[in-house]
């Protein structure tokens, strides 16, 4: 079946079986975990997707995409079905911890010419990596001539582009408090939009990742967020990106995650819960190494 066949859509239920067959493809190319009670979600936003290949229904787009000749269209599906919510200075409780306790110490590192990395994994429209860049720069603007830098990846392309042009609405900055907004945003001519600040843009380098795929990055971070991503993963996926995270962080680097996410049996991927939903790093596990000679 060819994508470019015209045929006015079809508003007809997916099947049971293209659902499931939607269903195992995500799982398998994103880890997601769409239950039948998500039919209805799945319905209204692959509707779009519908139009785009002019394909007459959902279940000839099932068969579409589950095809050699689908492959492409595989990450559109994905974008579609990902859930892009996020808020500037979202869970405020890790941002005091970031403040208080992290910062501090990452700063004094790298204005002694060391090197400080932080990853927000699964960063969305990117106001968490934007307000981990205001949190820093409000306490430190000389980290732009440091060797800093915030990673922000997503699995989803196209919200990325959003997140790298930096620009808001005045609903999306609400969660910025006023000396910031002044400090680190640019009012636009069109009403009611905002940009983010060169300084901010510069410590923030945007990539797609897809963190069931492999992970590019060869140095280790002393800081990730991971927040309310994994929760849409089950829990064999889950169990198995822990131990990656653990193995991306340095050995008393920090992990931030969700507020209905934890990490289970946190001593044994070798993290230490240390406050509401934050974790560090455990230190390496002497008794495993070798003795000396």
């Amino acid at each position: 079946m060819s994508a470019a066949t015209t045929q006015k859509p079809d508003h007809r239920p997916i099947s049971d079986t293209a659902f499931a067959a939607i269903s195992r493809l995500a799982r398998e190319e994103a880890g997601l975990v769409l239950s039948p009670s998500k039919m209805t979600m799945v319905q209204s936003r692959l509707r779009v997707r519908l139009r785009e290949v002019k394909l007459p229904d959902l279940d000839a787009y099932a068969r579409f995409v589950c095809s050699e000749a689908g492959i492409a269209e595989r990450r559109l599906m994905i974008s579609a079905l990902t859930t892009n919510v996020s808020h500037f200075y979202r869970e405020a409780h890790h941002f005091a911890l970031l403040r208080d306790q992290v910062l501090p110490r990452l700063i004094a590192r790298a204005r002694a010419g060391g090197r400080v990395r932080i990853w927000s994994a699964g960063c969305s429209s990117g106001q968490e990596p934007y307000s981990i860049a205001m949190d820093l720069l409000s306490v430190a603007p000389d980290m732009t001539h440091c060797d800093v830098l915030i990673l922000a990846s997503d699995i989803d392309g196209s919200i990325l582009e959003a997140a790298k042009s930096g620009i808001y609405t005045d609903t999306q900055i609400s969660g910025i408090p006023a000396a910031r907004r002044k400090a680190f945003l640019i009012e636009q001519d069109a009403p009611g939009a905002y940009m983010i600040a060169p300084p901010l843009r510069q410590l923030v380098r945007f990539r797609e990742l897809n963190l069931l795929r492999d992970w590019p990055m060869t140095g280790r971070f002393d800081v990730i967020f991971c927040r309310n991503v994994v929760i849409y993963f089950d829990g064999e996926t889950q169990a198995a990106l822990w131990p990656r995270f653990r193995r991306a962080l340095q050995d008393d680097g920090w992990m931030f995650v969700g507020h209905s996410e934890r990490i289970p049996d946190a001593a044994q991927s070798r993290f230490t819960a240390v406050g509401q939903t934050a974790y560090r790093a455990a230190p390496p596990d002497v008794s495993a190494r070798p003795p000396a000679m």
